[in-house]
Parts: structure tokens; sequence; C-alpha cells
């Protein structure tokens, strides 16, 4: 099936405002934009004629210190005293935003993308990304005239740098442990992907009496991601299995994604996470909702888990802000996605890698069993995943690309899925299938990306 479409929107994607550093929209010019309409936006949405604070955070990119500067002055433009933090996981914002009461937060960042990109996520006074329909207006407010909206001379907002920013996030992690309890005995490689974890994930690791042993955690500015983190985990199995270790953790490079590496070296994706959480916070009767929530793209294998412990998996669109709007609609505790996204909403507002993976470690140590025990909780329905590149036109509104996408669904014959969406950060067309007969599920999946290939090079 081809994934029904959000409300289309000008410059926001699934998360944030992402594109190539110093080109459109990753401009200073943008960035300044950016800024000075979400806080127009917001200003009118809270009813007053002055907003007082913003959290600005960052990764670990060269651009950041251009983009930082130009939201910084977009804000200040606008009246708003400016809170810079530095180099921080995107769920920190979140937090800070939140304890330090300010109107709104900022993260620079471009997630797992390589360097040369960058992004702007945006989050509420609440601590959760802004919904969709703000999001919007805040891009009408961009193409307006912004000068109107600018303050007095003596209304301008100031910026100041709060120093202690990691250890207040590394103290919120500290606590949701449960019992409050330490891991000691547990060796854990970390890859922090050169990104915005770098300091702080071998930092709560080592307060909480892990033996740590840190790769990816000397950041350049143009190393981030690059051969390291989520997205690229050899050298972290690798690690893992030399130093004879119980587990390893990937971030990416804002480290709001976990992605985990058992004791053997082999890789353990979100899902099979989800399902170790879920289980575990059941055992543990703090499991609300029923069960949990992700995306369409987790596995059948996922679902077939729960429903046979009498829980539901409730599927969303693709993105974890979708997951997060359903886990506080529908009351749930556990949800994220495939790629590595993890929600505890007991805890966090967004997904948080170095957060999900405490807890697992807490699971393993309890339980005293392996990684390859504890997180391989099902066999996953044979799935593949392929990607096609376009320039120009959404190959997706093509007569030829979607009737090849229902006569994909039929030949399944009911016996597996197909999703066909493009993506919200790239463009790329992603196709996903699976199902029992893995044969048929690598020639459906063949076969469509060759179609959509071949419209591709004739548009």
């Amino acid at each position: 099936m081809a994934e029904k479409q959000e409300k289309s929107k000008k410059y926001f994607g699934t998360d944030g405002i992402r594109g190539r550093a110093n080109s459109h929209p990753m401009t200073a010019e943008m960035a300044l934009k950016v800024a000075m309409a979400s806080a127009a936006v917001l200003r009118k949405r809270r009813g007053g004629n002055h907003m007082d604070r913003v959290v600005i955070g960052k990764d670990t990119r060269l651009s950041g210190y251009m983009l930082e500067q130009a939201m910084s002055a977009g804000f200040i433009s606008m009246g708003m005293d400016v809170i810079l933090i530095g180099p921080i996981p995107t769920p920190g914002i979140a937090k800070l935003t939140r304890s330090l009461r300010a109107d709104a937060g900022v993260m620079i960042s471009a997630s797992h993308n390589p360097y040369q990109d960058n992004g702007i996520k945006l989050f509420g006074s609440d601590g959760f990304k802004l919904a969709d329909d703000i999001e919007q207006e805040i891009e009408r407010m961009i193409d307006a005239d912004l000068d109107t909206h600018l303050v007095e001379p003596e209304a301008l907002g100031k910026a100041s740098r709060l120093e202690d920013a990691l250890g207040r996030y590394i103290e919120s992690l500290k606590r949701s442990i449960p019992r409050r309890g330490s891991l000691e005995g547990l060796k854990v490689v970390v890859d922090c992907a050169n990104g915005a974890a770098y300091k702080v994930a071998p930092q709560v690791l080592w307060e909480l009496e892990v033996d740590v042993i840190a790769i990816g955690n000397t950041p350049n500015g143009r190393n981030i991601n690059a051969g390291y983190g989520a997205t690229a985990t050899a050298r972290l199995q690798e690690a893992v299995v030399d130093n004879n270790a119980d587990v390893g953790i990937a971030l990416d490079g804002d480290a709001d994604r976990l992605i985990m590496v058992d004791e053997k070296g082999d890789k353990v994706d979100g899902d099979q996470i989800m399902a170790a959480l879920a289980l575990w916070f059941k055992e543990q009767e703090t499991l609300k909702g029923g069960g949990l929530v992700s995306t369409v793209m987790s596995n059948l294998g996922l679902e077939r888990l729960m429903t046979a412990n009498d829980l539901t998996l409730e599927r969303t669109a693709v993105g974890d802000r979708y997951v997060v709007e359903h886990m506080r609609k529908h009351g749930f505790n556990v949800g994220g996605e495939q790629s590595g996204h993890l929600v505890l909403s007991d805890f966090a507002t967004t997904g948080d890698g170095l957060l999900a993976a405490l807890q697992v470690l807490s699971i393993i140590k309890y339980r005293e069993k392996p990684a390859s025990e504890t997180l391989k909780l099902f066999d996953p329905v044979p799935q593949i995943l392929k990607n096609v590149r376009y320039a120009g036109d959404n190959p997706m509104f093509n007569d030829t690309v979607r009737n090849a996408i229902e006569g994909a669904q039929g030949r399944f014959n009911g016996n597996g899925r197909l999703l066909v969406r493009p993506s919200g950060t790239e463009p790329l067309i992603r196709v996903m299938a699976e199902g029992d007969d893995p044969a048929l599920v690598d020639t459906i999946v063949n076969d469509l990306c060759e179609t959509i290939e071949k419209v591709v090079r004739v548009g």
C-alpha cells in the first residue's frame, strides 16, 4: 500500500526542517526567519505581547555554529532571551525546555544524516515537538513580512549560556533507573556517533558504575555519523566482541535513536528493544495502554509477539512525532520505531536513546541473562527495505507507479505486507515489504524499485 500522505508542508518534514547546510533551506537567513516566525506564532498563541526565553541546543556539526548564531539573533530581535546550551542530545533540549520554564526549545541537528546536512527541530513549552498545524502556521509566517513583528530597542532579548546543562540532563537520566540502582558489573561499549552525546553518554554510564568503553566520541565537526553510530554499527559490533562486553549501545548524531548490539556482536533493532521494554513494563505492572505504539514500518513479528502476550501494537505514520501524538491521545507509555526512536513517556516527551539504553541495561542486570536472550524475544518476519532516490517531481504521484504498487500488494495474496512511502527527510521513495516467503518479498521489492527507477529516469 502507499502510505497516506500528511498535510503538505513547505519546509517542515517528519522531523523538523532539514537540508544541506548553507543551501536553502538550511541557510543563516532561513534560520533567522524560522526563529522570528516561531517567536511570532508562539507569542500569538500564548496571547501575550512578550515571550521570555528559548533554549537552543545543537549537535557537533560544523554548520551548527552558523545556525545557532542566526537563530539566536532572530529570537533576540523578537524580544526573547536566549539560553545557549551547546552540544547536547535532542531529548536533553526537550527536558531543559520544561525544567527551565522556557517558552520554546530548539535543537539544531540533522540526526543521522552526514555532517554536510543540518536541521532545525522545534519544541513547545511542554517539551513536545510542535504539532503540524503550528508548523504550518510558522511556515506561513516565514514567507510573510516579519519586520512588522520586531520589538522596540528597549524590549530586545539577550543571550546567555547554561553551564550545567549536561549535569542536569545526566541527573534526570539517573533518576529513571528502577529503584535508582547501580549498573555495576556490566561492561558496555557505547558508540556516540561523534555526535551530541559524545560527553554525556560515557559520563552517565560511568556514574552508574558501568565498565564503559567509548567509541565515536572525538567529534571534529565533520565526522558525525561517519562510520559510527546507529546507522553504521560494524565498528561497535567488532568492539563488543573484542572487549568481551555484555552489550553495545549505538546512538545517532543527536542521540534520540538507539540500536543495540548483544554480547555475540549481533545487532538489535528498535522493534526488539520495544518488545523487551513492553514486556518488562508489563511484568512490573507499569505498562499503560495495554500494549505499545509503533509505526507502519515495525515488523509483523513484533505484532505477533504482542498478541501472544495479550497486548496490542497500534501503528502510526512514520515519524516519532506521530508515535508520541498517538501515545498521548490514547494513554500509552511505551512506543517507538524500528529505526531506534524509543519513547518512554513516563520519563520523556520525545525519543531518547540514552534513556532507553539505561532501561535495557537495568533489565539485563536484573534478569542476570545475556543480552542475546534479553533482547531477542521474537523471530522477525522476513522484511526488506530499499530506497529509490529521485530528483524533481515525487514519483509516488505517477500512474505507472501507483498501478505497480497495487499489483505488488496483490501478489502477496493476503500473506504479506507492502508499504511504499516518500521519506520525510530526504528525496527518497522507501519500499518495504514483509511476508513469510522471503523469496517473494525479495522479488516484489526489487520489481517495484525497478519500476520506480524507470519512471524517475524518464522523468
